[in-house]
């Protein structure tokens, strides 16, 4: 590697030392030519420029408040090239980064097995923020090589005062980590994947390992969170909703609304970032595009902020819970199964629930209104009883519709996941301040089996006669128990006795005797992540 001191940075275009030196220089090795300054922007300002070996050749860089820039350093007098030498015109090409992708920077050096500090300057080492394919992100490393400890010190001054300018990035994070998730590998994952990028952004952590369920819920109601930016939950979706919930609750209770009656909820101050360690993590895969640990990792680090719609639930005028999508009929029924039978591992407990719940296929008697959003959403193309609400719908208030129906679906996030990976309802947005209502009408079992099936291969999911959608603002669903229900392990006789209802709320268990109102807010929980295509310059 050639040895790149001082007195080389400093032969630059302008140095007044520069004319001596070409004098003393004939003799001697062949003199370079540095290239102009690459074309930088007008409303650039440019800080350092200088030399290092970029990728084992000496390169002119130039950093400016927004971008670092790079060009090989061509001989004065080369060999002419053929025409059109596509390798010459690629080895001297300029290449940059933009600093906003830039998240870590340290000086480089070589040290012995047992040095802790000291050693032999390298130069600097760029930790940069890269996109890839299918949503995902990595880190990149940009070794720029220089011997001299004056010269690097003064660029990585220079680098680490831009890094803080980023104020939107964190500084200091509360990370809540539940140890049971899926194979209880959460713990792992944190301090394996996920802590040694923080560390190298210079973040400051504080964690605390969950030990019971509700435990984070508590916690995050009653703790100090002044001295934090973000808050960090590495789990599945129980998990990460718990937190989610923690965290607008504590936002009503910051200001002063009272918790047992929420009609207009308050945005939280502080972002959540969800590392996906579960098993089905539809909510990090809603958020992110993609359940990958170091991508999840990356827009934490780097400030990337989303506005999400949530959810409000609330019965007989008392405030339930907050959540982002709901399943009534065959969802809460096979979810309520599911629960009685804790005892069995997580996959084959809910494959038991759903078969068996199907085999006692029950519709629910109910009715629903629903007030359709202002904006409309086109679901599916092909959809035979697709809805498109408009202006005028929404001028006429409220709607209602009558009868028995197998599934009710309320959903403000696509709910993706790995086997269903653009989500249940492809076409809804994370902040739009819509929901999508799916109903299921009643029919033959087979047919309702076929509707389930086409969710993984989202080929006409709903194109069914016994299907409709709509886009809507609010929804509230009266279940009329007016006949024999007979649910296999539920069974319920008569009008006298009050049946309770099972809800599934974000894969939670929610069970109400009564009429439900859901009713979504727009953008009030922030979150960390989005989807990469829909995020310019992901800011």
């Amino acid at each position: 590697m050639p040895r790149l001191v001082r007195a080389r940075v400093s032969a630059l275009p302008g140095d007044p030392e520069s004319g001596k030196r070409t004098e003393r220089a004939k003799s001697g090795p062949p003199r370079v030519l540095l290239p102009s300054t690459p074309p930088v922007p007008t409303t650039e300002r440019i800080l350092q420029r200088g030399i290092f070996e970029i990728n084992g050749r000496s390169c002119d860089v130039v950093l400016s408040d927004s971008a670092l820039r790079w060009k090989p350093i061509q001989p004065e007098h080369p060999a002419a090239p053929a025409a059109g030498n596509s390798k010459c015109d690629f080895l001297s090409k300029e290449e940059f980064i933009e600093l906003k992708d830039l998240f870590s920077v340290k000086l480089k050096w070589r040290r012995s097995a047992k040095q802790q500090k000291g050693g032999t300057l390298l130069g600097i080492t760029l930790f940069v923020c890269m996109k890839k394919e299918q949503n995902k992100l990595k880190d990149y490393i940009l070794n720029l090589n220089n011997l001299s400890e004056d010269h690097c010190a003064l660029w990585v001054k220079d680098l680490k005062k831009i890094l803080t300018e980023f104020s939107n990035r964190p500084k200091s994070l509360k990370v809540l980590i539940n140890p049971q998730s899926h194979k209880k590998e959460a713990a792992h994952i944190y301090y394996e994947h996920v802590e040694p990028l923080l560390k190298l952004a210079e973040i400051k952590t504080d964690v605390t390992i969950t030990e019971y369920e509700g435990h984070a819920l508590s916690l995050l109601k009653e703790c100090e969170l002044q001295e934090f930016d973000g808050i960090i939950c590495v789990g599945g979706d129980g998990s990460a909703n718990e937190v989610a919930q923690g965290l607008l609750l504590r936002a009503q209770m910051d200001a002063g609304i009272d918790t047992n009656y929420i009609l207009t909820p308050v945005r939280t101050s502080l972002p959540l970032g969800i590392i996906p360690a579960g098993s089905t993590n539809v909510l990090a895969h809603s958020i992110y595009g993609v359940t990958h640990i170091e991508t999840a990792t990356l827009h934490i680090i780097m400030g990337h902020m989303r506005t999400v719609d949530v959810c409000t639930f609330n019965s007989t005028g008392k405030f339930l819970r907050f959540g982002f999508s709901a399943m009534f009929g065959f969802g809460g029924r096979t979810l309520a199964l599911a629960e009685k039978h804790r005892w069995m591992p997580p996959n084959q407990r809910k494959d038991f629930a759903t078969i068996k719940t199907l085999a006692s296929l029950k519709p629910e008697n109910c009715e629903i209104s629903f007030l359709p959003a202002k904006t409309s959403q086109n679901f599916q193309e092909g959809s035979r009883n697709e809805h498109r609400t408009t202006e005028s719908d929404y001028n006429n208030q409220w709607q209602k519709i009558q009868g028995h129906f197998l599934n009710i679906n309320i959903m403000a996030i696509p709910c993706c996941c790995s086997m269903i990976p653009e989500g249940l309802v492809p076409n809804t947005r994370l902040n739009n301040g819509s929901m999508t209502l799916i109903i299921a009408r009643n029919t033959s079992r087979p047919e309702f089996v076929k509707h389930l099936k086409r969710y993984a291969s989202l080929k006409n999911q709903f194109n069914f006669p016994f299907v409709e959608t709509y886009t809507v603002a609010e929804v509230k669903i009266q279940p009329r128990n007016n006949c024999e229900c007979d649910t296999g392990e539920f069974q319920f006789h008569g009008t006298s006795s009050k049946k309770n209802y099972p809800w599934n709320v974000d894969g939670d268990l929610m069970e109400v005797v009564s009429e439900v109102h859901i009713k979504v807010h727009p953008q009030l929980i922030k979150l960390y992540g989005g989807h990469l295509e829909e995020m310019n310059d992901y800011k």
